[in-house]
């Protein structure tokens, strides 16, 4: 039963590996590499994908994303998505050996919930890892605290980041580099919008603003 799940995983992985890999090929004049993926992610489940929203991509009418996961959190808690019921969560993926994109967005997320002043307690900040061979609870520790006080970090296992990334359907891979012993994580970059029901209510490309996301968040809370 194990090797199957592995299997499984393993097979989502390359899959999603070769739609990131199409959706670098086949962007449009204009369209990014995200916003690529998420139609072509659309298209293969059957989905028409709608007009990107301000600030962010709309998810295609019917397409879920997120869901239950079981992961450790940066204090040594297991934690579920059940410790979140009620509350909306800014969730971005990445790893903290990362150069450059993931120190990008976590900052940016640290600054949008920061930009909704007494509305900020509503939004808990979430980092979870792809690399959790690394990103032990010591280390997520660390790492979270230079980008926001509440935000929390999640790692665990492989199998459980595993399964947590497929419910959000992210891609990530691990790269040996040539010039180094050390590996990088090639990994799909979006801020993930989840409600207090668990599900994705909106996708942040890469590179957007603060402000967009706080005005986006805005929306979602007053329709809450």
């Amino acid at each position: 039963m194990l090797k199957a799940v592995r299997f499984f995983a393993s097979m989502v992985i390359v899959l999603i590996g070769l739609l990131w890999a199409a959706a670098w090929m086949s962007a449009t004049d204009g369209e990014s590499v995200a916003e690529s993926f998420a139609r072509g992610t659309a298209a293969m489940f059957g989905y028409e994908m709608a007009a990107p929203s301000p600030g962010g991509v709309q998810l295609p009418q019917g397409l879920v994303l997120g869901g239950p996961f079981t992961l450790t959190d940066h204090t040594g808690r297991r934690v579920t998505e059940a410790d979140f019921a009620g509350r909306f969560l800014l969730v971005y993926f990445g790893f903290t050996y990362c150069p450059d994109v993931c120190p990008t967005e976590l900052g940016t997320i640290a600054a949008a919930v920061d930009a909704l002043d007494g509305q900020a307690d509503r939004v808990v900040p979430v980092f979870i890892t792809v690399d959790p061979e690394r990103d032990t609870q010591e280390a997520m520790a660390d790492y979270v605290s230079r980008f926001h006080p509440r935000m929390v970090g999640l790692t665990g296992t492989e199998q459980q980041v595993a399964a947590a990334a497929r419910a959000y359907r992210v891609f990530y891979a691990k790269v040996q580099r040539t010039d180094a012993t050390d590996y990088l994580v090639d990994h799909s970059s979006f801020v993930y919008l989840v409600g207090p029901d668990g599900r994705v209510r909106a996708l942040f490309r890469p590179d957007t603003t603060p402000d967009a996301i706080a005005q986006a968040i805005r929306g979602q809370l007053r329709g809450a």
